[in-house]
């Protein structure tokens, strides 16, 4: 049986889930909108160059989430899935997903974007399998860090790793698709690497590889 990975942000969607939820608190009046769309506009061009530090960037991002309450935070959440999530999900992604379903494939989203963010935009794509970065939770509270390895780089690496093992699955046959030079790590690691509507830094990556590039959109 093979494994079907696929990244999320800017891949099976058209769009940037974590930089769209900042969009969402700032629109709304949640955050100081000045400082909050300077910092999340900063974090996600570092993300773009390859230059993000993920435990800042988790530790600013996920402050949100210990400020509130989680019955106030699901409703805000169910909002911005309706405004902000469903009108980039990818027709185009979720026939390939469905391709990869058919072929009996196990599937797989790994994402650096949060839990709290990607779990409902997981089971919307129909995917069972999630791996993404944990915010911590202390007597039903997010307490602003970040629990185990971030999803993001080579964490997305290990954290694969550990799930493979505890799932007693390999690699062996095995895809991955992303758009982001972040993800070489893991993409080098499948034996069916695709760069999916990729970044400059990505093209020229798979280009020099001989991967295969798709579009999306």
């Amino acid at each position: 049986m093979g494994l079907a990975i696929f990244d999320l942000d800017n891949t099976l969607l058209a769009g940037d889930s974590d930089y769209l939820w900042g969009q969402f608190l700032v629109e709304h009046g949640i955050v100081d909108a000045e400082h909050y769309e300077r910092e999340n506009l900063r974090y996600y061009r570092e993300y773009q160059a390859g230059t993000l530090d993920i435990h800042s960037f988790l530790a600013f991002q996920l402050r949100s989430l210990a400020a509130h309450d989680m019955t106030t935070l699901h409703r805000w959440r169910d909002q911005y899935l309706r405004e902000k999530i469903e009108p980039i999900i990818l027709s185009k992604a979720l026939v390939l997903i469905e391709n990869h379903r058919r072929q009996g494939h196990t599937l797989l989203i790994i994402t650096a974007t949060n839990r709290f963010i990607t779990g409902p935009i997981a089971e919307r794509l129909g995917v069972a399998n999630l791996l993404a970065s944990e915010p911590a939770i202390h007597n039903g509270r997010y307490t602003g860090a970040v629990a185990g390895v971030p999803c993001f780089r080579e964490g997305k690496v290990v954290r694969l790793e550990a799930w493979l093992s505890e799932n007693s699955l390999t690699l062996g046959e095995s895809w991955f698709y992303s758009d982001s030079h972040n993800d070489i790590p893991l993409l080098e690691k499948v034996t069916h690497p695709t760069a999916v509507d990729p970044d400059p830094q990505l093209i020229e990556h798979a280009q020099r590889n001989h991967w295969p590039v798709i579009s999306l959109r």
